[in-house]
């Protein structure tokens, strides 16, 4: 018993579980918050505590990262610079790039109320952590760790490198054909290429430098697309 507790202290397994748990608190607190101003909004999107549950499947694929050749989340050997700077910085660049093409190029007119993808600030902090928590968990620690873990097995991991590069493929090309814009052809395309490179990216730093470099990115553009583009609609167009 005191060498499973040594070696699930040495993986550093439990920092995952802190961390992730902490994440969880998040998106429970903006539930709560949720429902305690939804009388003041309209179109207000609350999560349903179901959302929780479903967050959970996540937690045994903590345990699976370094089998998977996937560094933990807070892992020593890689520095902050290479775990939040760069890929928020990466993530602003694209959360800038959609709000000039979409909002000050295509739509410049002013919103009459916040639609869908804004929601009130400082409530858009609490929502769309947890969305961006969500996806990550969904889009790139359970599908990217089964199709490494899967590359690592196969042949005693002789063609780990083409796993994944498949699984960078995969998980990058999901979201963007399910955010496909009724729009011209040449605004499809960028939806496609950004939304495609992104998360091209993503899945590169979830390998590289672990799970929460991949939600890092993320949330650099979700900071500008979300939440400074919410503040401005809500504070000077409305």
């Amino acid at each position: 018993m005191e060498e499973i507790k040594n070696g699930f202290k040495k993986s550093k397994t439990w920092e995952n579980i802190i961390l992730y748990t902490i994440f969880i608190g998040i998106a429970l607190l903006g539930i709560i918050y949720g429902n305690s101003i939804k009388n003041e909004y309209q179109s207000l999107r609350i999560w349903d505590y179901e959302n929780l549950l479903w967050l959970c499947l996540g937690i045994p694929f903590l345990f699976l990262l370094q089998k998977a050749g996937i560094p933990n989340f807070w892992a020593g050997n890689i520095s902050t610079e290479h775990k939040v700077v760069v890929p928020v910085m990466i993530g602003i660049f694209f959360g800038i790039l959609d709000v000039l093409v979409w909002k000050f190029i295509l739509h410049p007119e002013p919103y009459e109320e916040l639609p869908p993808f804004l929601q009130p600030f400082p409530y858009s902090l609490l929502l769309f952590f947890s969305g961006a928590f969500e996806i990550e968990v969904f889009y790139r620690l359970i599908p990217l760790t089964c199709i490494l873990l899967l590359g690592q097995w196969f042949v005693k991991g002789k063609y780990n490198t083409y796993f994944f590069y498949i699984a960078v493929f995969l998980t990058s090309v999901r979201e963007p054909l399910e955010q496909l814009p009724n729009e011209s052809f040449i605004l499809v395309l960028y939806s496609f290429l950004s939304g495609f490179i992104m998360n091209a990216l993503q899945a590169i730093y979830f390998k590289k430098a672990g799970f929460l470099a991949s939600l890092f990115l993320r949330l650099g553009h979700y900071l500008i697309w979300h939440i400074v583009l919410g503040i401005y609609v809500e504070w000077f167009e409305l």
